[in-house]
């Protein structure tokens, strides 16, 4: 969703898709659109520190995200998951430990990627908006306005997400298998070729249109909420939580987990439509989305507003938002830890980047 990722895109879905960063490229943007060192060894340094960012901070709630995949596609005739702790403790028992963490490495590995595209997408669409808005009002010192930077920002959340969906599909479909799913896939690779050998190149792209949706609102209010929070503690100064005009980082984190929670939750039942999407057409699916024998298939959808108008139909509004409680639950984690992370790797790589304002 509208960075990640979507949710989708989102996501988002960024050097690490969190709110604090869609300030910090704001703040660049304000600046003139060109980041401070902007070498090349200061791009990648940036870009490794996202990125071990984003691996750090998604494997350490990775339990929480492979249990959202689960409830989001598992078939309804047939329930094994629960609840949040039921859920948690159910793959412990039946999986053991590194059921938790199935599909993590497939997420980590099109994190790099991800941030990459991002990084490099949000520059050209950055100065390119820039460029086209000073021609357009003919003032060469205009500077870009919050819209004009969501609007870099959502090009470059569409583009990474589109760049790197097909390894985001495969990772939904390893997440959701078992130790009792009738076929296994082995790995990242060896599941992008075996989906384009038996569904064709298009089945690597179920659910882009939904994923691409969700990046404008999730981006947008992500954006919108973060700031306008700052804004107001800054203005009201409530509880004493400023001091000489700016935020500290626990303050900052808390703004970005209200953001993230509220954008995530008005894009979630795209997110939900997507991993159904992904589902559709698996040969020997895995028993969560397949049911067992006796129990009714899984649905079939023709499309985004085909799978909107089934799920509700048949499960009710409320499916629309399976898996929101674990979902909503990794957020404050997986902020602070990418926060934390980020800033760390920095200041060992050296990169001299701020984030207040």
């Amino acid at each position: 969703m509208a960075s990640e990722d979507v949710v989708g895109k989102s996501t988002s879905e960024s050097a690490v898709t969190t709110i604090v960063n869609l300030a910090e490229e704001a703040k660049l943007a304000r600046e003139g659109v060109k980041a401070p060192g902007h070498e090349l060894l200061s791009i990648c340094k940036s870009l490794v520190a996202g990125g071990v960012a984003g691996g750090v901070s998604r494997t350490a709630v990775a339990p929480l995200e492979r249990l959202k995949i689960l409830l989001q596609v598992q078939n309804p005739h047939n329930i094994k998951y629960n609840g949040t702790i039921q859920g948690l403790k159910y793959i412990w028992r039946s999986e053991g430990f590194r059921g938790l963490f199935k599909g993590n490495g497939t997420n980590c590995a099109r994190i790099v990627p991800n941030s990459a595209v991002k990084f490099f997408s949000y520059e050209q669409a950055a100065s390119g908006i820039l460029w086209f808005y000073r021609r357009q009002s003919g003032n060469e010192n205009a500077q870009l306005t919050p819209v004009l930077r969501l609007g870099a920002g959502a090009c470059a959340g569409i583009i990474a997400m589109s760049a790197t969906y097909p390894m985001d599909m495969v990772r939904g479909r390893i997440t959701v298998q078992t130790e009792k799913s009738p076929y296994q896939y082995r790995g990242m690779f060896h599941a992008l070729g075996t989906v384009y050998r038996e569904e064709g190149f298009r089945a690597l792209y179920k659910g882009w249109l939904p994923s691409v949706i969700g990046v404008i609102p999730y981006v947008g209010l992500n954006f919108a909420v973060y700031e306008s929070l700052k804004d107001w503690l800054v203005k009201s100064k409530p509880l004493g939580l400023v001091e000489d005009s700016e935020l500290s980082v626990v303050t900052r984190l808390a703004c970005g987990a209200v953001a993230g929670t509220i954008g995530q939750t008005v894009a979630y039942p795209l997110d939900v439509i997507r991993r159904r999407m992904q589902m559709v057409g698996w040969n020997h699916a895995a028993s969560v989305v397949a049911g067992q024998r006796g129990s009714k298939a899984p649905l079939e959808y023709t499309g985004m507003v085909d799978a909107f108008r089934k799920t509700v139909h048949s499960e009710g509004f409320g499916a629309l938002y399976k898996g929101l409680v674990p979902n909503s639950v990794k957020v404050v984690p997986s902020i602070a830890i990418a926060f934390v992370t980020y800033e760390v790797v920095k200041d060992v790589l050296g990169v001299e980047m701020r984030i207040s304002d």
